[in-house]
């Protein structure tokens, strides 16, 4: 797990803010009692994921296509081609939602916020690098040198798991 204290903390903020502005049809499936905490996702999101990313063409069309995630420091981040559509729909305007679900509404994630690409290896990204250097099975560094990354400045997050 990657997190500190003070981001489980403000990963709560945002899960019980997130939840708090959820509509009556969300929680009537999703109830209270369904929700993760932070550390409790945390834990649930502690190998790669795959995230289910929308973006938006410059027409204003959604996009949506899987991408290897990682959660990091409280937030999402992922990678692709200096080449992707992904990217360059990013870069024209950042606005993404992504999910991630498991099983038959067994469990799911939703995230809603602004991408910002990041270098995954500068000192902005705040040791980030080392998450995906411990989970590939592979030379991430040799394999992706200039892989764009971006990770998620979350303005809605939502956890949920059936017990």
């Amino acid at each position: 797990m990657y997190e500190t204290d003070d981001d489980l903390a403000t990963v709560q903020e945002l899960l019980d803010a997130s939840y708090a502005r959820a509509n009556e049809h969300l929680r009537g499936i999703w109830g209270p009692e369904t929700c993760l905490d932070a550390q409790e996702l945390s834990e649930e999101l502690q190998a790669i994921q795959v995230l289910d990313l929308a973006t938006v063409t410059p027409r204003g069309e959604p996009r949506v296509a899987p991408v290897d995630a990682f959660f990091y420091r409280g937030r999402f981040w992922f990678g692709s081609s200096p080449f992707s559509v992904r990217f360059r729909n990013i870069r024209a305007n950042p606005a993404v939602s992504g999910s991630i679900t498991r099983g038959r509404e067994t469990f799911l994630v939703l995230v809603h916020g602004q991408a910002a690409e990041i270098d995954p290896r500068g000192p902005e990204a705040d040791g980030f690098a080392r998450m995906p250097r411990e989970l590939y099975d592979f030379d991430w560094d040799n394999a992706h040198p200039g892989a764009p990354y971006a990770r998620i400045d979350a303005r809605t997050l939502l956890a949920f798991k059936r017990r």
